[in-house]
């Protein structure tokens, strides 16, 4: 079971501290510590306090952690835009297009080639709450179909206790599972009656790692049960079924499927990502400069760039190629119009890739034109702005379930910044909220996505001080 340690440090740091960021001797081992602060937004003003002050590398460390953080405290357009995830394909990957490929939905198709599987896997980018859509969407037809277990990466808690209670709190995993869509995968999960299984290990090498949680589903959900069907939501490459993302380290689906003879069905949702904000304009522009990289399409006019039926062009902007090409309004996988094999971009590696639709239409997600300066603790920190002008990914709606519910600041006073959470009133004060967001300052309202019943909402400063809270009821949409 992983380290529990929890550091007590609240966003108003002792002069100590400030004077070793300020020397540029804040370790990454520091970082690592830093992330399990129970004062999720004061972790947050940390590592925007301690940025400025890190060498290359470790600010590396940081904005990773801080994009964590983000997705953690609801910000979900800020996690992506603070730490953009560029996988680099393989140059000899050509293309897919209409019309020798087609769109079709996800979930129909995954689940289609679940039944004849004993062991699916999906992989996460943990920064970007939207890649754990699909593992929501797919927990009701998967058990329809006999799938039995679950088996989640940022699971600690084990027992009759969860079971019992039926929602995660704090102490039920890593810091990923205080993050609201993480915390419905493990509530929907119980509610659907599935096992759930924890399997990631105490922190040790990289190969240990992999052994160890292939070890675990194989020995908790394989050996001792034929009828045994495990669904496995994972991060990155720990889905893939030979070496290569993770460089000589054999993943663990390899390994699992060395322990237990069976063909694991390896879905990914990160290497085919979501990096920076989609427009129609962008991406045409992504798909002209690929097909300017054909040697036999060079020196034609622009209006001329189509694909092709044959077209082999390489993989130059995947993400945004693809999203021009099929224009998916929820996950999508591509079909071979032939033979009606599923596209993947590693084929060794994993066995589909699935493509998510942009996350917001609103072409200044990212943009950096300005600072927010934050108070803190009788300092300034310096932040960007709300993505997308605090417009919320219309992601969240998580396919018509919630409802928009109108939040203002005036619910932090004059405390800024200010985390607004909303839990289920039927659960405990350390119950993983239903959602979340941060006031970086005074400014317009916004509003949390929830689904119809009774709730309490709270404003929360930076040093973990309830500012406010009251009581909330709300409905179902209206038809």
């Amino acid at each position: 079971m992983r380290s529990r340690r929890f550091v007590a440090m609240a966003c108003v740091l002792a002069a100590a501290s400030l004077h070793a960021a300020a020397a540029g001797k804040v370790s990454t081992g520091q970082l690592f510590e830093a992330m399990r602060n129970p004062n999720e937004l004061g972790r947050y003003c940390y590592l925007l306090q301690t940025l400025p002050q890190l060498a290359p590398a470790d600010a590396m460390v940081a904005r990773q952690y801080l994009a964590f953080s983000e997705s953690e405290l609801g910000l979900y357009g800020e996690a992506v835009r603070d730490f953009p995830l560029k996988s680099r394909l393989p140059d000899d990957i050509a293309a897919p297009t209409p019309p020798n490929w087609e769109a079709t939905d996800a979930v129909e198709a995954i689940a289609g080639l679940a039944a004849s599987h004993r062991v699916v896997m999906v992989n996460e980018a943990h920064h970007d709450a939207h890649t754990r859509l699909l593992t929501l969407e797919l927990l009701p037809r998967l058990r329809a179909i006999g799938y039995t277990h679950l088996a989640i990466e940022a699971l600690v808690e084990d027992g009759d206790s969860l079971r019992k209670r039926g929602y995660p709190v704090a102490a039920s995993g890593t810091e990923y599972l205080r993050e609201p869509v993480y915390g419905q995968i493990v509530r929907e999960a119980l509610r659907l009656g599935y096992v759930l299984v924890p399997y990631d290990p105490a922190q040790s090498s990289p190969q240990e790692r992999e052994q160890s949680q292939a070890r675990t589903l194989y020995e908790k959900v394989l050996s001792g049960d034929p009828q045994a069907k495990l669904l496995v939501h994972a991060g990155y490459a720990h889905i893939d079924k030979a070496p290569g993302r993770l460089g000589p380290v054999q993943p663990m689906a390899e390994r699992l499927h060395r322990l237990s003879g069976l063909d694991i069905l390896s879905v990914d949702m990160t290497d085919v990502h979501e990096d920076e904000p989609y427009n129609e304009l962008q991406a045409s522009r992504a798909v002209v400069n690929a097909v300017r990289n054909d040697e036999a399409l060079r020196g034609k006019p622009e209006t001329l760039l189509t694909p092709t039926r044959d077209s082999r062009r390489p993989l130059r902007d995947a993400y945004n190629q693809i999203v021009a090409q099929f224009h998916p309004r929820g996950p999508i996988v591509l079909r071979n119009a032939g033979d009606g094999s599923l596209w993947s971009a590693r084929p060794r590696l994993y066995d589909v890739n699935v493509i998510l639709p942009p996350a917001s239409d609103r072409i200044s997600s990212y943009a950096r034109d300005r600072v927010v300066s934050i108070n803190v603790g009788g300092g300034s920190v310096v932040a960007l702005p709300p993505a997308a002008d605090g417009h919320r990914p219309g992601w969240m709606t998580l396919d018509g379930r919630r409802v928009p519910v109108a939040i203002g600041p005036e619910i932090c006073g004059q405390r800024f910044p200010c985390l607004v959470e909303a839990r289920l009133a039927a659960e405990s004060d350390d119950a993983v909220a239903a959602d979340r967001y941060v006031f970086l300052e005074r400014g317009p309202a916004n509003v949390l996505w929830l689904q119809p019943g009774a709730y309490r909402v709270r404003g929360v400063g930076p040093e973990g001080k309830v500012l406010s809270e009251r009581a909330l009821q709300v409905a179902a949409r209206a038809n």
